[in-house]
């Protein structure tokens, strides 16, 4: 590396890390998001980087397996000798005691990286989440006007298939997943000069706190916390902090003040890119009312049989079918959407993310090998990281922004068909409803 990396991330899946990728982008750090920690090799290919991501699986397993995948990823980015790593999670946490433990991945980070307490800081701001006396409040949908709700009141948070939310007050659903200690250091604090706050912060590790979660409302309290959080980096080694992309916003603003960054204000015009393929596995009502808008709009659609793939048999044919079908759409000229139905789709026909997410990821790699398409949009977390893989892509850099927290990227896939197309992965609660035509026309919002 030509450079220190100023942070290294890991995702706990594909679209929240590309949301981390685009905040850093966007404040002016050359960026590289991978799928698996970069090898010194693979990171000579992409020159000139100040930050890189990992984007991984963890939020769709039990705790003993994310141990198992952590504690090696996150010594392995100790090694590249950050001044910041940080844990990425969903804005909303999603998490339990038994799927996605943020608990778990606290006490993981802490045993690797030792330091006098962990930042835990989920507000988002721009993406319409709030943190408030330790409640989190998030807006229906992001990048829309959708209303805002407290976490375990949420029209969909609260009906999360795998982890629905049901308590707001995140050191209540922390002390579920951990022993560890969480201090707040709350609305009214964090409004305070810099001593102050970080004397707060003293106290309460002193009293026994080995996490420290911040309050925010708004984006310009976002500054104050980054430089909190970075004035304790580099004492024993890179900082280890835990949260949504807010980490990078607060560190992103603060990086702009003080000169280390210059912040990206243009960018390149997309353009429209047709046909777009778009695969979805997002279980969420806001990617519903995005397909039906779609489908309204002139857009086809691929539904797969959830039902059938969860029961496996000749899973092979199947997709092999379903992929013609998007194929035969595409050589048309046609835009598609292959999807499962997911905001109606019954409890009897789920399927598991890793199943679904590797069948769509393999359609979508067929469909573009045989028919060329420029641009895939890629739906739903938990889903993503496992048809990233199973379309062969190794890393992605933003190219532009559309919504927050879902940029255009391109994508780095050597050996794949994918090698060098556009790619965007969206979270189920982000966009719009007309969020697909937005993707075809390539224009920002």
């Amino acid at each position: 590396m030509s450079k220190p990396l100023l942070l290294a991330y890991y995702g706990d899946d594909f679209t929240g890390s590309t949301d981390a990728l685009e905040f850093l982008s966007r404040a002016g750090a050359r960026t590289a998001l991978f799928i698996e920690p970069p090898t010194a090799a693979q990171l000579a290919a992409y020159p000139g980087l100040d930050a890189i991501g990992v984007a991984g699986l963890t939020r769709a397993m039990p705790p003993d397996a994310m141990q198992a995948v952590l504690k090696p990823a996150f010594e392995k980015l100790r090694e590249l000798r950050p001044r910041h790593v940080h844990y990425k999670v969903c804005s909303t946490f999603d998490s339990s005691p038994t799927i996605g433990s943020i608990g778990r991945a606290t006490e993981v980070g802490r045993g690797v990286f030792p330091g006098a307490f962990v930042p835990l800081l989920v507000a988002a701001p721009p993406l319409g989440r709030y943190c408030a006396f330790g409640n989190l409040f998030a807006r229906l949908g992001i990048g829309s006007d959708g209303g805002i709700f407290r976490l375990d009141r949420h029209p969909s948070m609260s009906r999360h298939p795998t982890t629905p939310a049901d308590e707001s007050d995140l050191r209540l659903h922390l002390a579920r997943q951990t022993d560890l200690q969480t201090g707040l250091l709350d609305i009214l604090q964090i409004t305070r000069p810099l001593s102050e706050m970080q004397a707060a912060i003293d106290a309460q590790v002193k009293a026994g706190a080995e996490v420290i979660l911040f309050d925010a409302l708004y984006a310009e309290q976002l500054l104050g916390i980054g430089a909190v959080i970075d004035g304790s980096a580099g004492k024993t080694g890179p900082l280890f902090s835990v949260g949504s992309s807010s980490i990078e916003m607060a560190l992103g603003q603060l990086w702009q003040q003080n000169d280390t960054l210059k912040p990206v204000t243009a960018w390149p015009n997309s353009g429209r890119a047709a046909p777009l393929l778009v695969v979805s596995g997002s279980c969420s009502p806001v990617t519903a009312g995005q397909i039906g808008w779609a489908k309204a709009n002139g857009f086809s659609e691929v539904v797969l049989n959830a039902e059938a793939l969860a029961a496996g048999g000749n899973q092979a044919a199947s997709l092999d079918s379903y992929g013609q079908q998007a194929v035969a759409l595409l050589s048309e000229g046609r835009s598609v959407i292959v999807h499962t139905n997911g905001g109606t789709t019954a409890p009897s026909q789920s399927i598991p993310a890793e199943a679904l997410g590797t069948a769509l990821g393999l359609i979508a790699r067929e469909a573009v090998r045989q028919t060329g398409v420029r641009r895939v949009v890629v739906a739903g977390g938990d889903t993503s990281s496992y048809a990233a893989r199973a379309m062969g892509i190794e890393a992605v850099e933003m190219i532009a922004p559309f919504y927050p927290g879902a940029p255009l990227c391109r994508a780095s896939a050597p050996g794949s068909a994918l090698h060098g197309v556009e790619v965007n992965f969206k979270g189920g609660q982000v966009g719009a409803p007309e969020y697909f035509g937005v993707l075809l026309e390539g224009r920002m919002p």
